[in-house]
C-alpha cells in the first residue's frame, strides 16, 4: 500500500539536492550531489542517494516533485530548443511590428523563422478588429509542415476573447499534429510580451518533454510508483501533463522552491530569503509563506515577457564564485566574481586540491565556516579579509535593495553556499539557519500545494462585478484541478479587480488565484 512519502528534487546549476518527506511534511533525509552535463543523470544518482539515506522502501514514495532549470537553461543557452510556428492574428492593425522583433539573433535561429501574420484580433473592449482567415491559416500551415516541433498562436487582446485563438489552435491541430500553445493562457494584456512568453512556451515544449522522460524513467527503474509534479514559478506544483503544456511556468521555480522551503523550515511567514548556491545568491520576498510576485515585465534570455514570475533579485555571489587577486581597481586588490567554478568547486577549489581560489575557500580560511574533512585552505591574510569584506558587501547591498524600508528585517539564509555568510549583516534584524538550510530548494519543492491563476478582462456593461469575479473564480478553480489538485480541497484565495489602461472605464481585469492539495 502506497505511503505518504515524497521526494523532492532540485536541480540547480551547481547541485542537484533531494529530500524524502513524510506524510507530516518532516524531513527524513536530504542529500546533494553534483549537477552533472546531462541533468538527468545526476537527478537518478540523487535519487539513488536519497532513498539510501532514508532507507525507505521505494514502493512507498506516492509523489515526486521536480524542480528545474532545464528550460531557463535552454534559453539561456540556445539548446535544446524545440522549432516554433508563429501565428499572429493581428492583420492589418499590428503589421508595424513583427513577431521576433527584437529577439537575439541566435535565438531566432534556434527557434526557426516561421512567423506569420494573419487577418484577426480584437479590440480591448471586445470589439472584432477583423475575422480570422481560415485559408491563410491552412495556407501557414502548409508553408510549415516537417519544419515545426510547435505553434504559438497569439491573438489581439486574446485575454478579452479567446474565441478565435481556440479556433485557430484546433486548425493547427487538425493540419499539423503537433502541440500549440495559445496566448490567451499564458500572458496578460501586453501583446508583445505575451507573444514572447507564448513562442518561448512553444520552444520548451520539446524541451521538458525530453527533462520529463528521463525523470518518470529514472522513478520507474527504482520501482518508485510515485505521481511525477513540476515546481512552477508562484511556489505550487503542476502535474506532469499541465507542465508539458505549460513548460515556461517553470523558469522561475528554483527560487521559488527556496523561499517555500525557507518557510517550511523555519515556520516564518514573512521575510527575506537569501537563497546562496554555488554560482548565484537569490533574494526573494516571502509574504504569507509564499514568494512575492514580480509586478514587472521580465526579461528571461534577453526577451521581454508578461507572464508571472517571482520577485526575485540575482547576484554572482556562490559557493564557487572565483576570487582573484591583483587588481589594482578595487580594494586591497581583491575581485570577487562575478564567475563561478560552478558543479566543478569539489574539482577546482583550493580546499579540494585544486588551484582556483573561490568564495568557499575564503569562508573557511577566515574561520568563517567549516566543512567536515576539509581543512582551511593557505590564503594571504590581506587577500582574505578584502574578500570576505566585498562578500559580506555584496550581501547586505543585495539585502538592501530588497527590503521594503529602511528597518532591519528578518533573514531566513538557505542554500549549498551558505556556509560563505557571516554570522551577523547590518540591516538584517535576525539571520535564521533553520536545520536542513542547505535543501531547503528540495524541500519547498516536495511541499505539495497545487495552484491555478486566471486573469482575464471581462466587460461590465450591463454584467453584475460579482458575476465576474465568481467566474474568475470557477476558472481559477478549474486550472488548479487540471494541474493536479485534490477538487475537494481547492479553495479560492485570492481575487483582485484592476483597472484596464487605455478603456473606457467599462473592462476590468480581474485576477483570481486557487489553491489546494495533492490529489491522491
Amino acid at each position: 500500500m502506497i505511503g505518504g512519502y515524497r521526494i523532492g528534487i532540485d536541480v540547480g546549476g551547481t547541485n542537484t539536492d533531494a529530500v524524502v518527506l513524510d506524510d507530516n511534511l518532516a524531513v527524513v533525509a536530504s542529500v546533494k550531489r553534483p549537477t552533472t552535463a546531462d541533468t538527468g543523470d545526476g537527478v537518478a544518482d540523487a535519487i539513488d542517494a536519497v532513498l539510501a539515506a532514508s532507507g525507505i522502501d521505494p514502493s512507498l514514495v506516492a509523489h515526486a516533485m521536480l524542480g528545474t532549470t532545464h528550460c531557463t537553461n535552454a534559453i539561456v543557452e540556445r539548446r535544446g530548443l524545440g522549432r516554433v510556428g508563429i501565428l499572429r492574428l493581428g492583420a492589418p492593425a499590428t503589421t508595424a511590428v513583427p513577431p521576433l522583433e527584437g529577439w537575439p539573433a541566435d535565438l531566432r535561429a534556434a527557434i526557426g523563422e516561421h512567423a506569420y501574420l494573419l487577418q484577426g484580433g480584437f479590440e480591448v473592449d471586445g470589439r472584432l478588429l477583423a475575422e480570422v482567415d481560415e485559408d491563410a491559416v491552412r495556407d501557414a500551415c502548409a508553408r510549415m509542415r516537417d519544419e515545426v516541433d510547435a505553434v504559438a498562436v497569439i491573438g489581439v487582446f486574446a485575454p478579452v476573447d479567446e474565441s478565435q485563438e481556440e479556433r485557430v489552435a484546433a486548425i493547427v491541430a487538425e493540419e499539423l499534429g503537433v502541440p500549440v500553445s495559445r496566448s490567451a493562457r499564458i500572458g496578460s494584456l501586453g501583446l508583445l510580451e505575451r507573444e514572447n512568453a507564448t513562442v518561448l512556451n512553444a520552444a520548451l515544449m520539446q524541451t521538458l518533454t525530453q527533462m520529463a522522460s528521463g525523470f518518470v524513467a529514472a522513478l520507474r527503474e527504482r520501482g518508485i510508483p510515485a505521481a511525477p509534479y513540476f515546481g512552477q514559478n508562484d511556489g505550487t506544483l503542476m502535474q506532469l501533463e499541465y507542465a508539458l503544456e505549460f513548460p515556461v511556468l517553470t523558469i522561475g521555480c528554483g527560487p521559488t522552491n527556496s523561499i517555500r522551503g525557507a518557510a517550511h523550515l523555519s515556520g516564518a511567514t514573512d521575510a527575506l530569503v537569501v537563497d546562496i548556491g554555488g554560482t548565484t545568491t537569490d533574494i526573494g520576498v516571502l509574504v504569507d509563506g509564499f514568494p512575492r510576485q514580480s509586478a514587472h515585465a521580465v526579461e528571461i534570455g534577453g526577451i521581454r515577457t508578461n507572464f508571472r514570475m517571482p520577485d526575485v533579485l540575482s547576484v554572482g555571489l556562490g559557493g564557487g564564485t572565483i576570487v582573484r587577486s591583483g587588481d589594482a581597481g578595487s580594494p586591497a586588490g581583491v575581485t570577487v566574481g562575478p564567475d563561478s567554478v560552478g558543479y566543478r568547486l569539489p574539482q577546482e577549489g583550493l580546499a579540494f586540491g585544486g588551484s582556483t581560489l573561490t568564495a568557499t575557500d575564503v569562508a573557511l580560511a577566515i574561520g568563517g565556516a567549516q566543512i567536515e574533512g576539509l581543512d582551511a585552505p593557505a590564503v594571504d591574510g590581506t587577500v582574505g579579509a578584502a574578500a570576505w569584506a566585498a562578500m559580506r558587501g555584496i550581501l547586505e547591498d543585495s539585502i538592501d535593495r530588497m527590503k521594503p524600508n529602511a528597518a532591519p528585517v528578518p533573514v531566513i539564509l538557505v542554500g549549498g553556499g551558505g556556509i560563505i555568510a557571516p554570522a551577523e549583516l547590518d540591516g538584517v534584524a535576525s539571520l535564521i539557519r533553520p536545520d536542513h538550510f542547505g535543501a531547503a530548494n528540495a524541500v519547498g519543492a516536495a511541499l505539495g500545494e497545487v495552484a491555478g491563476q486566471i486573469e482575464k478582462i471581462y466587460r461590465l456593461d450591463g454584467v453584475d462585478r460579482r458575476e465576474c469575479r465568481t467566474d474568475a473564480a470557477a476558472e481559477a478553480v478549474d486550472r488548479a484541478r487540471l494541474a493536479g489538485a485534490d477538487p475537494e480541497t481547492i479553495e479560492v484565495v485570492a481575487v483582485e479587480e484592476l483597472p484596464v489602461a487605455y478603456s473606457d472605464g467599462t473592462a476590468v481585469l480581474i485576477r483570481a488565484r486557487a489553491v489546494g492539495r495533492l490529489a491522491a
